[in-house]
């Protein structure tokens, strides 16, 4: 075969080819995600992403905070390349999202910031109760603690003081002005972070000591962590405490209504007939400094 008569086999095949039409490489939707980490992913999507639990319309922007509740787009369990990366996901009543703001945070000198709790409500995406609270010219959400109520004043501080305070259930402290054995919840890992640790339904750590400048918690899974005496808290335990009591499921549709679909496959119950590993407690986890390269988010589209 010459090089010619090769040559025109091969415009003929590419002539041949179908072509793509503009509206299949259009995207139905755009979302944006949420700061949540899907885990086990890490084959499909690129290293040193994000992608978020919660998928909102492309005319939110959830870099802003806002009290307006926004209305949570549905994915089906498909992932970015639309291709359905998680099976038991589907369906579902329609729910709205309420940001919270994770950050307790007040002058480290002087007069503590004063806040008055105007409502407690219901929070449809999560299990803890949410308060509105109002202070200066600011209004947000927060997670409500166990006995809050609306009426109640709320303090937060920032100040480290040489002796320990006597803190109100609700009111916001570093760990390290706090004395020891106070129940407390919504922990940082790091100073400024904002909560990331007890800050489900009914969830609290106790601060069992201190260590120089750095102060012991027992965390809700018993294990303790080793965090700055500058990390905030907040005094108390995470409200709806009969969380695991009073939302179990009844019946199969209870389950569809929260869009998860039925499992597949043969599962038997664990009777514990041949006994289970008793394993000893691990080590207390150290947190010194956060991680210098933060994960992009990745954009998600459908």
């Amino acid at each position: 075969m010459n090089i010619a008569s090769l040559t025109n086999k091969l415009v003929k095949l590419a002539l041949n080819q179908p072509k793509v039409l503009p509206s299949s490489c259009c995207c139905i939707r755009h979302f944006h995600c949420s700061q949540d980490v899907l885990k086990n992913f890490s084959t499909r999507v690129p290293k040193n992403s994000k992608i978020g639990s919660w998928r909102f319309e492309s005319d939110v922007d959830p870099t802003k905070y806002t009290l307006k509740p926004l209305t949570v787009a549905k994915t089906g369990g498909r992932g970015p390349d639309g291709r359905i990366w998680i099976h038991k996901i589907g369906g579902g009543d329609k729910v709205l999202y309420r940001m919270r703001d994770m950050k307790r945070e007040g002058p480290k000198e002087g007069e503590p910031l004063v806040e008055r709790v105007n409502a407690v409500i219901k929070d449809e995406t999560r299990s803890a109760n949410l308060a509105v609270v109002a202070g200066g010219d600011r209004k947000r959400y927060i997670v409500a603690s166990e006995n809050m109520k609306a009426g109640d004043i709320i303090k937060t501080s920032g100040k480290i003081s040489a002796m320990p305070v006597r803190p109100s259930e609700g009111d916001a402290h570093p760990v390290g002005s706090l004395p020891l054995g106070t129940l407390v919840h919504c922990i940082e890992r790091f100073p400024g972070e904002g909560a990331t640790v007890a800050t489900a339904a009914g969830t609290f750590g106790v601060y069992l000591r201190k260590l120089g400048d750095k102060c012991v918690i027992r965390m809700p899974s018993k294990r303790e962590m080793v965090v700055s005496q500058e990390c905030m808290v907040t005094v108390g335990r995470v409200s709806n405490v009969d969380h695991n009591k009073t939302k179990k499921m009844t019946k199969a549709g209870d389950n569809r209504r929260r869009g998860k679909r039925p499992a597949s496959g043969w599962w038997q119950r664990k009777t514990g007939y041949h006994g289970r590993k008793i394993r000893p407690m691990r080590p207390p986890m150290v947190y010194e400094k956060p991680h210098v390269d933060k994960p992009e988010v990745f954009a998600f589209t459908v």
